[in-house]
C-alpha cells in the first residue's frame, strides 16, 4: 500500500501568502502529477489550521517581531507572522492543487499553546494528530512526503514518519518541495537521509 503525503501546500506558504516560501507555488504542478499518476493507493494532505492569536505568532507577544526567537510553553519558539488562520483564504489549499484527488486532509496546529510542524504530532510531541494510526490501520508500507517547507514541516513530518511508522519505507520527493532557507534545506535533507529517509525526485517516485 503506497501513500502520498502532501505537506501544507496552502496559500499562506505560496507567493502572496502571509508566510511565503520562495517559489512555493512551483510544487503544485509536480504534486498534481504525483496525485494524477495512479501510483498511489492513498493521497493525504496536511493543513496548517491555526486559531487566531496562536502562540507562535509574533503578534501574540508584545514587542516581538516575526522571525525573532521567543518562548512558547517554556520552550524556544520561532515567532512567525500570522498565517494559515482557520477559515481564512490564507489557510486554504492552493487553488491549483488537485484537491479532488486527495483522500484525507489532516489539520494541525490548532492548540494555541504549542506549534505543530509535523503532520503527526505537536512540537512538544505530546499530542498526536492520529495520522500515524490512520496510516497503520490502512496498511501503508511506503510513504512519499513532499510539500512546504522542506526545512520545517516537511522535515519534521518525515522524521516523525520514520519514528512512528516502523517498517514503512519513507521517501522525500525533493523537486515537489521548497524550503525557506537554502542552508536549512541542505541541513534538513542531510538529517532526513541520516535518519533513514530516502531522497528521491518525482521521476523516481513515478517510475
Amino acid at each position: 500500500m503506497k501513500a502520498l503525503l502532501l505537506i501544507d501546500i496552502q496559500n499562506g506558504f505560496c507567493p502572496g501568502g502571509n508566510l511565503p516560501v520562495p517559489d512555493g507555488d512551483q510544487v503544485v504542478p509536480v504534486a498534481n502529477r504525483l496525485i494524477d499518476s495512479g501510483k498511489y493507493d492513498m493521497v493525504l494532505a496536511s493543513q496548517d489550521w491555526h486559531p487566531a492569536g496562536h502562540g507562535s505568532f509574533a503578534s501574540a507577544h508584545p514587542g516581538k517581531k516575526p522571525f525573532e526567537m521567543g518562548m512558547l510553553s517554556g520552550k524556544p519558539q520561532m515567532m512567525w507572522p500570522d498565517h494559515c488562520v482557520q477559515n481564512t483564504q490564507d489557510a486554504m489549499l492552493h487553488p491549483d492543487l488537485n484537491v479532488d484527488g486527495i483522500d484525507f486532509i489532516q489539520q494541525k496546529g490548532q492548540n494555541p499553546a504549542v506549534d505543530s510542524y509535523s503532520a503527526f504530532r505537536d512540537n512538544d510531541q505530546a499530542a498526536l494528530t492520529g495520522l500515524a494510526a490512520h496510516l497503520r490501520a490502512e496498511g501503508v508500507t511506503q510513504l512519499d512526503i513532499c510539500g512546504l517547507a522542506t526545512d520545517y514541516c516537511v522535515k519534521f513530518s518525515a522524521l516523525d514518519a520514520i519514528e512512528m511508522l516502523p517498517g514503512v519505507t519513507v521517501r522525500f520527493i525533493e523537486d515537489a518541495s521548497r524550503g525557506i532557507d537554502p542552508a536549512g534545506v541542505k541541513a534538513a535533507i542531510n538529517e532526513m537521509r541520516t535518519r533513514g529517509v530516502a531522497i528521491v525526485d518525482s521521476k523516481e517516485a513515478l517510475a
